[in-house]
This record gives C-alpha cells, structure tokens and sequence, in this order.
C-alpha cells in the first residue's frame, strides 16, 4: 500500500468518526461540567433531565477510586428522584450530627437546659463556711470564667470570706470514659478531639467545652520570644515557650500542641517584628480539674479564701448537700445553634451522654448511642443497615447509608421540634458565621445562596453534605451526598458538592 492509500484511508476514518459524533454533540456540551477548587460551573442543555444533569457533575475525575452516595427525594412525599450508590453504608463524618441533634430534641426536648450546681455539706458561722464546697457539673458546655465568677460572687454575697473545707470537683453526672473509642490520638490535643466531662469549661462563646484559647503575638522586645497568652487565664496548663522573634520580613511558622497525657502546651517556631496573632484552641487533659482552678481562681478574686488543711478533690457531692447558687444553660433550641452550624463535635458528644443519662440513667456513650439508634429507627432509619461509634461523625467506623439520611430529613419535618432542627443547619453564602456557619464560604451567588440549608462533614478522605432546597418552581427537596475515599484537595470534592446542590435549586421539577 502506497502512501496515497494510507493518507486516503485515514481521511476516511477521520470522516466517519466525524459524522458518528456530530449527532451527539450538542447534548455533550450541553452536559458540560468544570470543576476547579473554588467552584463546579455545570452548564446544561434546557432540556436535559435531573438524572441527565446530576450523572454529568458525578461523571468527574475527582470521584474516580471514591465510594460516593447520592440520594435525591422529595421533601413532602419521600418519593425517590435520584440514587447513586443510596442504599451503601458509607461514612457520615459530621453528618453523623443530624442525628444526634433529632435525637435529642426528640427526647430531652427543645427547651431543655443543662445545670451546674456549687453546693455545700456545712454551715456558715460568722463569715466562715465550716465544710466542704462542691461544684457539681450536669452536662453543661456552656460554662465560661464569667459564671464561675458569678458563683463566687453569690457567695461573697451571703456573707462568706473563708471557707473550712475542702474545693470539690464532682463531675460524676457522666461516666469517667473521656475520649469516644475510635478518637484518633493525633486529634487528641485539640479542641476537635476535646475530652468529654460533666464538669467542663468554655473560652468563649463559640463553647468549645474543655479547651483553652492560646495566642501568640509578636514581642515588644525582639530579642526576646514571642509573648503567649492563654483564655481563660490559668495555670492548670503549662505553657512552654519556644519561640524565636525574627525582622518582619521573616517567616511566620507557629506551632501549638499540647502534649499527650499532660497539660503542657509546646508553643514553637517563628514570629515575625509585625507579625499577626497565631490562635489555637487547645484541648485540656481532665476538664474537671481545669473548672476547679478556674472557679478557685474566682473565689480568690472575691477575697474568698480556703483555710485550714483545705485540698482540691475529686468526689461525688454527698446526698444531703444544699445547693447554695447555680447556673442553667440555654435551652437545647438555641445551643444547636452553635453545635451544628459550627459543626462543635464536644456538643455531639455530651448530647450523647446527656441522652444516656436522663434516658438509660447512664452517662455513658454505649446508652447514649442505643438513644440516638431508637429515634433514627422512628424516624425512617434502617437500624440494621446503620453503626454509630460517636455522637459527632468523629468515628470513621459510623456507617449510614444517604437513603437513611434523607429519609430522616423527610421524617424530621413531621416533628413539632422540626422549626429548630431546620434553623440548626448553616445556610448556603450566608456571611454571619452563627448563620451560614460551616456554608458560609460556600454557594455565594446564585439560586443556591439563601436557599440550600445543610449539614457538612469533613473527616480525612471523606466529604459530606445533607439537608434542605427548593427547587426553581418551588420543589421542597432533601438531599445527601457522602464521599468516601477520595484523595487530593478537599476543595475539588466540595466543589461537585455544591454543583449538585446548586443544581436541585435551579432545576425545574414539573414533570420529573
């Protein structure tokens, strides 16, 4: 075969290739989807179907070697729209707090509100209280240094200024297990990993129980190391301090860790002359020793003082005590605010004791967990086909499937408790952080902004988002989307997430 015949021969095959694939090209384009780390722009033929749009953002490079669950309904009947993979346990992350929060509205109720007590065993003679002075914790994650205050405070007012007896921290409301069994230890020292207490304490008001906050800003005097401070001011934590100050054009490089089984905290690295504050929260080890400093810190700035052989103790507060003040939290409607448009894994995990406690009468995870499993069942979940490890979605052993999510999302709205659970969930490009939470960098523009309200997750390897939209005619959908085992940028993942999000809310669902 000469070279004429090879060149015709070819043409021909580029001609036939040609001619079989124009019939199909303007539904290929139309079917466009890009994926970059900041968005999923998908551009669609009118007349493509939600199945046809949905296969196309799912059809992505990014998912190759993933596991991901996708389940589509709509919001009053159930009725499925869309599965891909819905009915295969996959890993939640904190999606795993959807449930967890109906669970407890459902049992403890919207206007439920944790308690903590200071009590006494003795007697005030003069200015002098004779006896023992208990803190007893129930459960509340909203404690901060201002109502420890408070409580001294109250005391000083009736009368006291010395106190015979021993400081008591009693914070055996909850079991004495500290960390949900499958915390890796590496998440540990943070405030993502914080202990579990009855008896715990907040920094601030974003009530990230068991943590303290730790700065870091550049020092007045460069020769020296950076100045550290700590929120709440305490000496419960150690600070060790190995910073170097160096010009302002140098390198910022901070680190901030707490050591394993100990409350020392090594600050190291470099702060720069003009350098911006470094912040970390940092989980403490045994929280009810971290309240008790705290308090007796308190009781000192109130002229308050232990005489005596007093010690520091670890006791339950004895039956016939007397409650001398005490502090209710918020009720649960309005501490879900933070717990889940902040996604605060310490409110998951208390939620689940406070749950055992006041349903099985153990403050425990193993009766907590056996709740939460009883109101998913009534609530439409197959409890043969769900695991639950952790009230937060810390665990990657909790296994639920996205049909199970999203027949709970359906469930929930038939629930007199449902207003508060809805209002829970961040809201998509919604700047106010106690707003738009964990979405608020997402979704900025377009019909998605304002309108999808849901749930994020994040653990390594996984990405997560269920909840609420409304479709552009007014559709009331529910939606779960979990990703298991991908690699690479998380924002490439979150991408394709919010690209089928956004794509239920300018969807025209007449005729689907």
């Amino acid at each position: 075969m000469d070279w004429r015949t090879c060149t015709r021969n070819s043409l021909l095959l580029v001609l036939l290739t040609f001619l079989a694939i124009v019939p199909f090209m303007d539904r290929e384009e139309g079917l466009l989807v890009k994926a970059s780390d900041e968005n999923t722009e998908a551009v669609f033929d009118e007349n493509a179907t939600l199945d046809e749009k949905l296969e196309a953002i799912l059809d992505n490079e990014h998912l190759d070697g993933t596991t991901t669950g996708v389940s589509i309904k709509k919001a009053e009947t159930g009725e499925l729209l869309f599965e891909q993979l819905g009915d295969i346990r996959l890993h939640p992350a904190s999606n795993m707090k959807l449930l967890t929060a109906a669970a407890a509205l459902e049992t403890l109720g919207k206007d439920y509100r944790f308690r903590t007590e200071v009590l006494t065993d003795g007697n005030k003679k003069g200015k002098v209280l004779h006896g023992n002075l208990y803190l007893k914790g129930k459960g509340d994650p909203t404690l901060l240094k201002e109502d420890l205050d408070q409580f001294a405070k109250k005391l000083k007012e009736f009368g006291i200024n010395k106190i015979k007896g021993d400081l008591v921290s009693d914070d055996t409301w909850y079991d004495d297990v500290r960390l949900s069994q499958d915390l890796n230890w590496s998440d540990e020292p943070f405030y993502t990993g914080a202990q579990v207490s009855a008896l715990t304490l907040s920094p601030n008001e974003d009530y990230d129980a068991g943590t303290v906050i730790v700065e870091v800003n550049p020092s007045q005097n460069p020769a020296r190391r950076a100045e550290v401070t700590v929120t709440p001011e305490t000496n419960y934590v150690t600070i060790v301090n190995k910073t170097k100050m160096v010009a302002a054009d140098g390198e910022k490089d901070i680190s901030i860790e707490r050591e394993h089984g100990s409350n020392k905290i090594i600050v190291e690295g470099t702060m720069p002359e003009d350098g911006s504050t470094s912040r970390a929260w940092s989980s403490v080890w045994e929280p009810a020793g971290y309240v008790l400093s705290v308090f007796k810190a308190s009781l000192k700035e109130q002229g308050i003082d232990f005489i005596g052989k007093s010690k520091e103790k670890y006791n339950a507060t004895p039956d016939g005590a007397r409650i001398l003040t005490f502090k209710e939290s918020m009720p649960l409607k309005e501490l879900l605010i933070p717990f889940m448009k902040l996604s605060n894994n310490g409110h998951g995990e208390m939620l689940t004791k406070e749950m055992g406690k006041v349903v099985g009468k153990e403050g425990s995870w193993d009766e907590g967990l056996k709740v939460i499993k009883d109101v998913a069942e009534d609530l439409g979940v197959n409890p043969d086909t769900i695991q639950l490890r952790d009230g937060s979605g810390m665990s990657h052993k909790t296994m639920i499937p996205a049909n199970d999510l999203t027949q709970l999302l359906v469930e929930a709205q038939n629930k007199s408790w449902f207003p508060a659970f809805k209002k829970s969930l961040p809201i998509a490009g919604e700047p106010d952080r106690l707003v738009g939470g964990t979405l608020r960098n997402r979704m900025t523009s377009g019909p998605a902004k304002g309108n999808v309200t849901a749930k994020t997750g994040s653990l390594t390897g996984v990405s997560t988002l269920s909840g609420y939209v409304t479709s552009k005619d007014g559709e009331d959908l529910v939606f779960s989307i979990l990703i298991n085992n991908y690699l690479g940028s998380s924002g490439k993942i979150t991408a394709i997430e919010d690209a089928i999000a956004t794509t239920l809310a300018e969807h025209e669902m007449e005729g689907q």
